[in-house]
């Protein structure tokens, strides 16, 4: 399942309360439309960390980060990519990444 659909899932699944989120796109804004509130916000932050195992630092929960499913994901992605450069990681997955160096 790509990203965008596990991040949409945990959403319909877990935090709104609406009968039909297909009237909403991955740009709709959770606060702006009524979706959310702070404390869905909280949860959003809760599953992040637990789901794709990435912390998430108080600074960076903002409406630029957590305001919809786009700026979500890349909000992850751009996480997710910083861990591995700086631990040579998986994120999420506690796994070494495997370098290669070839003699000459």
């Amino acid at each position: 399942m790509e990203l965008d659909q596990q991040v949409r899932s945990y959403l319909v699944q877990n935090l709104l309360y609406i009968d039909d989120a297909s009237q909403y796109d991955n740009d709709a804004s959770f606060i702006g439309e009524g979706l959310i509130d702070s404390m869905g916000v909280m949860e959003l932050v809760t599953y992040v960390q637990s789901r794709f195992g990435i912390p998430v630092e108080q600074h960076e929960v903002t409406p630029d980060n957590f305001d919809s499913v786009n700026k979500l994901v890349a909000f992850i992605r751009n996480k997710q990519a910083a861990e591995m450069q700086t631990n040579g990681t998986h994120a999420g997955t506690g796994r070494a990444t495997a370098s290669r160096t070839i003699a000459p």
